[in-house]
């Protein structure tokens, strides 16, 4: 007999880098990635949550800006990034889907 699972992951809110990602890129500027890092991570060793290596982090911070990116919420001209209307979004998680009749 086979034992079904409910969900294999449960969806998280944002994680930090995120949230300070959002704070700075709402800001009307357009910050180029070493600049948009400096202040992230500057806002991320305030909090005391810049942990595992600046090289490490600068990574996350690359790879959740450019999710933001693709999924429309920030702009990229060039070399340079810019938040868009729909960027407070992205603080919000996104609703589960729920199959009916199960």
């Amino acid at each position: 007999m086979l034992m079904q699972r409910k969900s294999a992951f449960s969806r998280r809110g944002p994680d930090l880098v995120t949230e300070e990602l959002v704070a700075v890129l709402t800001k009307k500027n357009s910050f180029e990635f070493k600049q948009l890092f400096d202040m992230v991570h500057e806002q991320l060793r305030a909090r005391n949550a810049a942990s595992g290596g600046e090289e490490m982090l600068r990574l996350r911070a690359y790879e959740k800006l450019q999710n933001l990116v693709s999924r429309g919420m920030v702009k990229k001209t060039g070399k340079k990034y810019k938040g868009l209307a729909s960027l407070a979004k992205a603080l919000t998680p996104d609703p589960v889907h729920v199959p009916a009749g199960k």
